[in-house]
């Protein structure tokens, strides 16, 4: 089994707004193929063999790409889907702009393009525990990739009952898992996908270290300590709960887990999606799950202005989504020993304020920038420092943002342009009545599509 895990040297450990001219930027070398075989296997990043690995939540944006990676790169995977996201679609009233097929017709797919296959079970971690404790016992598994979670900030602010949903479902979703994982009587390591945002943004005083803080206790005594929790969102919140779960459970149970504070993903295709079709992984460019460098692509291939939220001044880390699969199998492949902490890695590749960002989108696009009001309850300006030494150790070599990384993300807009209802891409969440009210002349119906094609 061939197990990419990169063996140059991540030249920038961590990250602030401006980026080190030092760092290395994977760009033309980096262009999607039919094949993995560039591929390099390295026993000393970790235990590379083939593993059997349960993925939690892997119907989705990240879940669905990382699970093909992973069955690429030779192990036994299992999916595991209630297909919550496709059913919020339908509550929305927006599809992915890419046509996304079932996950039965999507395996199937995978099996002719590479004869490899994956399993596909349709369950709720939150709601069918018994089901998930005889599925882990029947699948002995050496690894659970945990994505089933409600993942989108706005959605989780939308309204009471989707408040209530995001923390029923990412809360006791994770509970359960660890309960399920006891119950079945394994050793079985848990990974968890969490979200920089636990952290807060421009609270800690300097770099933000991964996961554990050196702090001073009363009458001069020094500790580490897990870093404060300062969530901006319910769906920030949970993950905030989830951090505090798997504290508990490893230090009750001796569970071996290991949670990944992840940045904003962008891209869409990857190596293995591009083989077919029919594998195209979804791309939400509403306002509601529209990750923000992915609707800026998708507005500047349309012609539709950019949507910068307040003065564009926030700070926030990316990763490319290629970068979240290889992620979790150095992960993988990494696990903590038991009766060892929560091990906790940021990972992001670098960080931009959202107005550079804008702006590199409008230079390549020639679409304006609009600035909206801020539906969003945070602070205007904010610096973000991050450390990613661990991933950076184990040999990531981080995709950056590039402008002929971009030029993926437009192609599949293009293609699929005539899928968009541009009504829903302004934001239709807000943080609280004092944003609405902020917002309230904002009007969906006036965002017009204006490319070159409608021209």
């Amino acid at each position: 089994m061939k197990v990419l895990l990169f063996t140059l040297p991540c030249l920038v450990a961590s990250f602030s707004a401006t980026r080190s001219p030092l760092f290395v930027t994977r760009t033309a070398a980096h262009k999607f193929s039919s094949t993995s075989l560039d591929a390099a296997t390295n026993g000393a990043n970790g235990d590379a063999s083939k593993k059997k690995v349960i993925v939690l939540g892997g119907d989705g944006f990240c879940g669905w790409p990382t699970s093909l990676y992973l069955s690429d790169q030779g192990h036994d995977i299992v999916i595991v889907d209630n297909l919550s996201r496709r059913n919020i679609d339908t509550e929305l009233g927006c599809d992915s702009l890419t046509p996304i097929k079932s996950p039965e017709v999507r395996v199937q797919a995978w099996k002719e393009a590479t004869g490899k296959d994956i399993k596909f079970v349709n369950l709720d971690v939150a709601k069918d525990y018994d089901l998930l404790v005889q599925l882990i016992k029947e699948e002995q598994p050496d690894s659970i990739v945990h994505f089933a979670e409600q993942r989108a900030a706005p959605y989780s602010m939308k309204n009471s009952k989707a408040k209530r949903y995001t923390v029923d479902n990412n809360v006791g979703g994770s509970n359960n898992l660890c309960c399920a994982v006891i119950d079945a009587d394994l050793d079985v390591h848990i990974v968890h996908l969490g979200t920089m945002g636990v952290y807060g943004y421009g609270t800690s005083g300097g770099e933000i270290p991964e996961g554990y803080i050196d702090v001073k206790l009363p009458g001069g005594r020094d500790a580490n300590i897990l870093h404060p929790a300062h969530p901006g969102s319910v769906y920030h919140a949970t993950k905030c709960l989830d951090a505090i779960l798997w504290q508990f459970y490893q230090k009750n149970d001796n569970l071996r887990i290991t949670d990944l504070h992840q940045g904003i993903v962008w891209g869409t295709n990857t190596p293995q999606t591009v083989l077919d079709e029919r594998l195209i992984n979804r791309f939400d460019y509403d306002g509601d799950y529209g990750t923000v460098l992915n609707r800026f692509l998708m507005q500047g291939a349309m012609g539709v202005p950019l949507t910068v939220y307040g003065t564009g001044g926030q700070t926030r880390g990316f990763i490319h989504v290629t970068d979240t699969a290889r992620c979790i199998e150095i992960a993988i492949n990494n696990p903590p020993q038991s009766g060892d902490r929560v091990e906790i890695f940021n990972q992001i590749a670098e960080t931009r304020k959202v107005r550079d960002v804008a702006k590199m989108v409008a230079d390549q696009t020639g679409v304006d920038v609009n600035m909206l009001p801020n539906p969003r309850q945070e602070a205007a300006e904010n610096e973000l420092d991050v450390s990613n030494r661990k991933f950076c150790s184990l040999g990531l070599e981080p995709v950056t943002l590039d402008e002929r990384l971009f030029d993926e993300v437009t192609e599949v807009v293009k293609k699929y342009q005539h899928r968009c209802d541009p009504a829903k891409i302004l934001p239709a969440s807000f943080w609280n009545k004092k944003r609405a009210a902020e917002c309230a002349d904002l009007d969906p119906s006036s965002v017009e599509i204006k490319t070159k094609e409608s021209a």
